[in-house]
Parts: C-alpha cells; sequence; structure tokens
C-alpha cells in the first residue's frame, strides 16, 4: 500500500498581540490625582489588560472608570520583615505586584509587564520588542538606570521597576511559588525591583537587556536623552515628575499627548534620531522625529551627533559626566554651535502623498554672541519634516534613517524628507 500523506505542517504560532499582555501598574493612593493622568495617556480601553495595585481605596469616577484598568487593593504584607532604614515598607508591597496579578487567573496569558504609576508605555513598541522573545521560556526583560551610581548601588543586573519590566507567563509562575520565601530572605534591600532581582538569582533567570525601558534617573531636561535615542524602540519614559516637561510651554500631560498624536502616526519610528547637513549653509541638523529638530553651525559628525547632550543632571544631583552609564557630550563644544531648537507643533497624514507631515516651530530662547561669518539658523522659524510610516521597520537590521535637506522657496521654512536610506547613502557633508 501506498505511504500514508505527509501530515500537514502544525500552524505557525500566532503572533503576540495585546491580549495575550497584562500590565500589572503599582500606584500609591496619596500621589492617585496626578499620577492617574499619565496612565490614561497611553491605556488603550478594551485592547490593554492589567491592573492598578493600590495601597488605600481611591475615589474613581464612572467616566474615568472607562479610560483606566481595573483597582485592586495590594494584599497586606505584615507578615515581612523590612530593616532597610532609607527605604519605604511599601517596597514589599510593590514586589508582589505581578505574583498579586498571576492569582487573578486571566487567561490566555504571555506576558507580565510592570511598571509605575508615572511610567508611560508605548504598548505597539512593548510588542515589537515582546515578539522577538518564546513567551513559553523564562524570560526576565528590561534596562539599567542611567546613573552609574544607582546601577552600582543596585545592580546592573537588575530591570529598574519605574522603566518597566516584563516576565514570561512561565516565569512569573516559578516567581509565585517562591517569592514570599524569597523575600523574607532579604529584608534589607531598599526597593522592590531589587527584591525581585534577588528572586530571579535564586531562580537562575538573567536580566534580558532591551535599552527602549527608560528609567530615566536624572533630573532637569531630557532634550539630549529624547534628541538621541539609541537605535531601538522607544518602550517607555518614567519619573515624568521629575524631569521638565518635555515641550517647553506646556504641563507635562499636555506635552505627552502632543509627542503621541506622533506615536499615533508612526509608533515605531517616534523619536528615532536621523542626521543631515546643509552643504550650502554649512549646517549640522540632528532629528528626533515626533519630537525635536536640532539645527547647528558647522559640522557635527554623526559619531558626536549621536552621542547625547548633557542637558540633564545626575540623579544625585552632580552636574558629573562620568557618573552615567552611557557616553555624553556638552551641549556645545564652542558657542556659535549652541542647537537652534525646532520642537514639533503639529502633525497630520497626507491621504494623496501617503506621507506624515510634520511642523517643528522655532523654539525661542538667548543664543551666545557668535564672530562666525557663516549663516545664522536664527532666520529659520519653521522646519518641515516629510516622511513615510514605517511599521515594520524593526524587523529589518537596526538602522538609522537618512534624512535629507529639501528645496525650499523661502529661508524662513526649511523642508527636509527622513525616510530608509537608499544603497550607499551615508550622513555626510
Amino acid at each position: 500500500p501506498p505511504p500514508p500523506p505527509p501530515s500537514p505542517p502544525p500552524p505557525p504560532p500566532q503572533t503576540t498581540q495585546l491580549n495575550h499582555v497584562v500590565f500589572g501598574i503599582a500606584a500609591s493612593s496619596s500621589l492617585w490625582p496626578t499620577r492617574k493622568e499619565y496612565i490614561k495617556l497611553w491605556w488603550k480601553p478594551n485592547q490593554t489588560r492589567g491592573v492598578v495595585w493600590l495601597d488605600n481605596n481611591v475615589r474613581v469616577t464612572p467616566p474615568e472608570k472607562s479610560r483606566l484598568p481595573e483597582i485592586h487593593i495590594s494584599g497586606d504584607t505584615a507578615k515581612f520583615d523590612y530593616t532597610n532604614k532609607q527605604g519605604s515598607r511599601s517596597a514589599l508591597r510593590i514586589s508582589r505586584v505581578v505574583s498579586e496579578t498571576l492569582r487573578l487567573g486571566m487567561r490566555d496569558v504571555r506576558w507580565f509587564v510592570m511598571g509605575d504609576d508615572d511610567t508611560v508605555f508605548v504598548v505597539e513598541n512593548l510588542l515589537r520588542v515582546l515578539e522577538k522573545y518564546d513567551h513559553t521560556q523564562y524570560y526576565y526583560i528590561g534596562s539599567s538606570s542611567e546613573s552609574h551610581i544607582q546601577n552600582i548601588l543596585f545592580s546592573y543586573t537588575m530591570a529598574y521597576g519605574g522603566g518597566g519590566f516584563a516576565i514570561s507567563y512561565p516565569l512569573a509562575k516559578e516567581l509565585d511559588k517562591m517569592q514570599d520565601k524569597c523575600i523574607q530572605r532579604y529584608p534589607g534591600l531598599y526597593g522592590s525591583d531589587d527584591r525581585i532581582q534577588a528572586c530571579m538569582s535564586e531562580l537562575g533567570v538573567p536580566l534580558t537587556k532591551e535599552t527602549g525601558f527608560h528609567q530615566y534617573d536624572v533630573y532637569g531636561n531630557l532634550l539630549g536623552l529624547l534628541g538621541a535615542h539609541p537605535i531601538t524602540p522607544l518602550v517607555s519614559l518614567h519619573h515624568l515628575d521629575v524631569v521638565d516637561p518635555i515641550f517647553p510651554g506646556m504641563t507635562r500631560v499636555k506635552g505627552l499627548y502632543r509627542l503621541f498624536e506622533s506615536v499615533e502616526q508612526d509608533s515605531a519610528s517616534i523619536i528615532q534620531q536621523s542626521f543631515c547637513y546643509d552643504k550650502d549653509k554649512y549646517w549640522s541638523i540632528s532629528v528626533s522625529w515626533g519630537y525635536v529638530v536640532q539645527i547647528m553651525r558647522g559640522v557635527i559628525s554623526p559619531r558626536e551627533l549621536a552621542m547625547p547632550t548633557r542637558t540633564f543632571l545626575n540623579w544625585y544631583k552632580r552636574a558629573d559626566y562620568t557618573a552615567y552609564a552611557f557616553n555624553t557630550r556638552p551641549v556645545a563644544r564652542h558657542p556659535c554651535q549652541k542647537p537652534f531648537l525646532f520642537y514639533l507643533s503639529s502633525t497630520k497624514y497626507d491621504e494623496k502623498r501617503r506621507q506624515i507631515i510634520g511642523v517643528y516651530s522655532r523654539y525661542k530662547e538667548a543664543h551666545p554672541y557668535c564672530r562666525w561669518k557663516s549663516n545664522s539658523p536664527e532666520k529659520v522659524t519653521s522646519v518641515v519634516v516629510l516622511k513615510r510610516s514605517d511599521s515594520s521597520r524593526w524587523d529589518r537590521a537596526p538602522r538609522r534613517d537618512c534624512c535629507r535637506v529639501l528645496p525650499s522657496r523661502r529661508s524662513s521654512v526649511m523642508y527636509l524628507w527622513v525616510g530608509n536610506c537608499r544603497t550607499g547613502e551615508i550622513s555626510e557633508l
């Protein structure tokens, strides 16, 4: 008899969708009135799943209820010892957020994502990151602090909770079995994230680093960091109450809504940096898409433009550039090279040309006297950036977009195109 026909191949596994992810958000009732506004910003009603864990009951109005996750009160932690003199006992409660969320018994969960009430997630990019990993394996995914001192005091191998971290479902189950005994072994630790990392260490699971999760252990202006983001999807922002509003002259929350207008147009490309040079005017231009355009006189190499400028202060309030866990550079090496800043003022999609049109308006601030005879960017009042949406950019090998200066009839308006590089195209003057 003829051999039986081969059995059909198994269907390919379904890619990770938003409904496979459950958020556990650690919150405080005393800060709830302001912090809930950050959650509303990124939470997608009827799409995102998750729970806010609070220490006490809070008032939620009926219209708000539909815009926020469901609220639960954390379990009692009185039986656990806590001996750290600098910290707060709330660390015990917060360290159990993932386990308590798991115990709610939600179905079809692949990942638990932990964040604080002042963490803002770009959920589309979170999915792009999680899709790379096998959710049936043990994964603990997150990132370190920007502060070298914080990483020394805590650990370079710890996912910082404010930046958010992801734990695969099977690992969350293992953590749940042993966590209460585990945290009892570490009463002297400071926070919740170091307790999680201590338990991960006992389970033998290392941190898988994804640098798009941002703790932002800094003070001051995030321009330097957001204007030179690493070539990786932006997953989260944190400590937004501590830093200046990301758009000058706007409230913190309103500024974030403006950033999210660009997220809606092309989430994969939000704040991705590209460089171009105006050969006629001898300018260097850095675009952080959806956020800011910086124009500087003279030639600044891509190697230098890719380095964050020190617009921010260290977590320990020292303007000491040796205290960061990455390279930084001064805002300007010469008074004539102080950047002229153009912040996003509006964005829209042009159906006919199938491109996103972003208008970036000049931020008026004092500039030092410059002796150079070259053209000054002060005549430019707005920069128009044209771009096609590129939702599959992270399916390819990571690469910075290219940027080109387009002709303009008016000296007050600069036009730029940002997008995939052509073969052989490089950023050079």
